[in-house]
């Protein structure tokens, strides 16, 4: 009797919604669109119509490329490069990437404007070391502790309560450069 009264009493608590259910992780590669920028042979277009054939973000460096390299994805889905920032459990630790790069790159986790409202360009965005993996696919986990600003070690934290995007930044490209994302999973 004492045992049927502990499992009404826990079929009740679960099945009113007192018990939190975690988000399964999701990847965004699969899931969202991407936005690139920069002097790049792919456009937006082609990088997205890959992705969805075959799973893969990859873009390449023009030849003598002049400036940058920003590939960004927004954490909650949309059609335009601004969005609705995400409210991240305090249960997530992480952000867990396949890539493989053939230059170092900067990810940058783009918070939304401080009263959390908006993901438009600017604001916050703590940074962390994406090494260069030119012979194969890497694994990496990110603890969202690693997110510094301008990529200091004293540089202010990232506050995962308000985060919008990722950007994928070679600062520095060469002839070439190749830069391919398998996956991006956030811890929920």
């Amino acid at each position: 009797m004492i045992r049927q009264s502990i499992f009404v009493i826990t079929f009740f608590f679960t099945a009113s919604g007192f018990t939190t259910i975690l988000k399964p992780d999701i990847d965004i590669v699969r899931s969202n669109i991407w936005h690139i920028a920069g002097p790049l042979k792919e456009n937006f277009e082609v990088i997205n119509t890959f992705r969805q054939k075959e799973g893969v973000v990859r873009v390449t460096a023009k030849d003598n490329p002049v400036g940058e390299i920003e590939l960004n994805v927004l954490i909650t889905s949309s059609v335009s490069n601004d969005g609705p920032p995400t409210n991240l459990s305090d249960n997530s630790r992480f952000v867990k990437i396949i890539y493989k790069s053939t230059q170092p790159i900067k990810l940058q986790a783009r918070e939304g404007n401080e009263t959390g409202t908006g993901c438009v360009h600017g604001g916050s965005h703590p940074r962390a070391d994406l090494p260069a993996s030119p012979n194969g696919f890497k694994t990496i986990k990110i603890p969202w502790t690693h997110f510094r600003q301008d990529g200091l070690p004293n540089g202010k934290l990232l506050n995962i309560h308000n985060l919008c995007k990722f950007n994928f930044v070679n600062y520095n490209p060469v002839s070439g450069a190749v830069l391919e994302i398998k996956s991006v999973v956030i811890e929920n």
